[in-house]
């Protein structure tokens, strides 16, 4: 009976605060989806920007057209008639350009949220691992504390029949 109680007392645990091992890169996972995100961000952003941009140049060229139209009706001499149409191919000019920078946006964008898709997607591995590892600490604490428990509960058992046997 006492040798049981001493192997007992003497049995040590190890501390089930086992650190995750792939901890640094989930923390490195965690920084890099935020950076993607805010990166993203700023992608969308710069795309809004370059939109409206091409969007005021347009409604110009359209309000420009329309008084080239109302000065041609009332009629324009041959300079006015040239410089209405030379500005309105520099407006054509800008809104092709500026048509394509909407268009190298829009692919940046779409870049930044593949980058971003892909961080997110490694830090959900990561963070499913480290789940799984706190699940695994929680089943083996808890098996831990059945099996004192039991011990002490069969220790009870073993103190309660000698003491009956007395």
């Amino acid at each position: 009976m006492n040798t049981i109680r001493r192997h007992a007392e003497q049995r040590h645990y190890p501390p089930m605060t086992a650190r995750f091992h792939l901890q640094p890169l989930l923390d490195l996972a965690q920084t890099r989806t935020d950076d993607a995100a805010r990166r993203l961000g700023e992608l969308v952003a710069a795309e809004r920007d370059v939109e409206q941009k091409l969007q005021m140049l347009e409604d110009y060229r359209h309000e420009y057209n329309e008084r080239f139209v109302q000065a041609a009706r009332d009629g324009l001499s041959p300079d006015a008639w040239r410089n209405y149409s030379a500005f309105i191919g520099r407006l054509d000019d800008a809104i092709a350009a500026q048509r394509k920078v909407v268009e190298q946006s829009r692919h940046q964008t779409s870049q930044g949220q593949q980058g971003w898709l892909q961080q997110r997607n490694k830090l959900k591995a990561f963070d499913t691992l480290a789940q799984r590892h706190q699940a695994g600490i929680a089943r083996t604490e808890a098996r831990q504390e059945q099996k004192m428990t039991d011990e002490h509960a069969a220790r009870r058992g073993l103190n309660d029949n000698g003491q009956h046997d007395e």
